[in-house]
């Protein structure tokens, strides 16, 4: 019994040896270093992301890097605008409620149903798009179209599907906003979306892998009391074949083709006042000659009576013209223009 008593006392002795060595490794953070890991400490009074918020955010790709995006979904505004007054008769404004990046995935997940989603193709891309119309974008537009009283909101009766009607109508709508995105892209690379399917399952809607960033553009339709949202959704992949335009640092308004400028600078340049020399004749002549020209000296011209004259603008020659008189003053008629060298050149 002694040697057991005493082999138990030698575990014993090495266990309790053991013990902080096993402790202190097997030890839980607590809840302020949880939270300073997660990026939800109080105490942090600067603005800059935690670790795990820099490893979520590391896979996707800001639209800021795309400067020409927003310029193309500022002119998508200003196209809808327009054509929604005249697809609806009505007094329609449509604005930019944010342009953000997030995973296809996520996107699904947040779709706020019941909704219509249209899938889209971009034809000359090879590569699919998604529009979605959100229950109050629906009813609206059915209630507009179908000669709803202007001032009360439109009726919703959520828990049922969607009537053919109503999909018939949507339809329309979305073929008419897909025809504005591909104008509102035009200016800078020919494109046409073109409707493929009407969906109101997001399930149904897969045109990406989850994981796959996308862009979305979030876009409020106000028609008087009734109005909704519509959401189109590219994926980057779709953005490929045009990511070298999107990248281009945009100056100037040059997608809106505002004419204001162009008619004022034409207004202006007309009104300006333009010297015009008639040059009788040219010849190279010693500088010792000119310097010793006196008044009363003659100098041949080597031009013959009715001979034709040019009409130069500093140094450029723009007309041949015919040397006359009008009463007690010299005068030209111009013949015929004359081209320059950089317009032989261009040609």
């Amino acid at each position: 019994m002694s040697e057991e008593d005493d082999l138990a006392a030698a575990w014993g002795a090495s266990l309790e040896e053991e013990a902080p060595a096993s402790a202190d490794s097997a030890r839980v953070l607590n809840q302020a270093e949880i939270d300073s890991l997660l990026g939800f400490d109080s105490e942090r009074v600067d603005d800059s992301k935690s670790a795990i918020e820099r490893i979520i955010g590391s896979g996707l790709v800001s639209y800021e890097r795309l400067p020409m995006l927003e310029i193309v979904f500022d002119r998508l505004v200003r196209l809808m605008s327009t054509t929604l007054r005249n697809f609806t008769s009505d007094n329609v404004e449509v604005s930019i409620d944010g342009i953000t990046s997030l995973r296809f995935g996520d996107y699904l997940n947040s779709i706020p149903l019941p909704a219509m989603l249209a899938v889209t193709k971009a034809r000359e891309w090879d590569n699919y798009g998604l529009m979605v119309v959100d229950s109050a974008m629906i009813y609206s537009v059915v209630d507009v179209l179908l000669g709803g009283r202007r001032g009360t909101a439109a009726m919703r009766i959520e828990g049922r599907p969607y009537t053919t009607i109503e999909r018939t109508l949507v339809e329309r709508l979305i073929t008419v906003i897909l025809r504005d995105v591909s104008a509102a892209f035009d200016p800078l690379c020919p494109v046409e979306f073109q409707f493929e399917r009407l969906e109101v399952n997001p399930r149904f809607a897969a045109i990406s892998r989850l994981s796959n960033a996308c862009i979305l553009v979030k876009l409020r339709v106000e028609m008087e009391d009734r109005g909704g949202k519509v959401e189109l959704l590219l994926p980057y992949a779709t953005l490929e074949p045009v990511r070298e335009l999107l990248l281009q640092q945009f100056m100037g308004e040059k997608f809106g083709r505002d004419s204001i400028w162009e008619n004022h600078l034409a207004d202006e340049l007309r009104h300006t006042d333009v010297a015009l020399d008639v040059v009788l004749d040219e010849q190279p002549l010693p500088l010792s000659t000119v310097v010793n020209l006196k008044p009363g000296d003659r100098i041949t011209l080597n031009v013959g009576p009715g001979a034709p004259v040019r009409l130069r603008c500093g140094e450029v020659p723009l007309f041949e013209a015919m040397l006359g008189r009008r009463e007690n003053r010299l005068a030209v008629r111009i013949e015929r223009e004359l081209k320059r060298a950089g317009t032989e050149e261009a040609a």
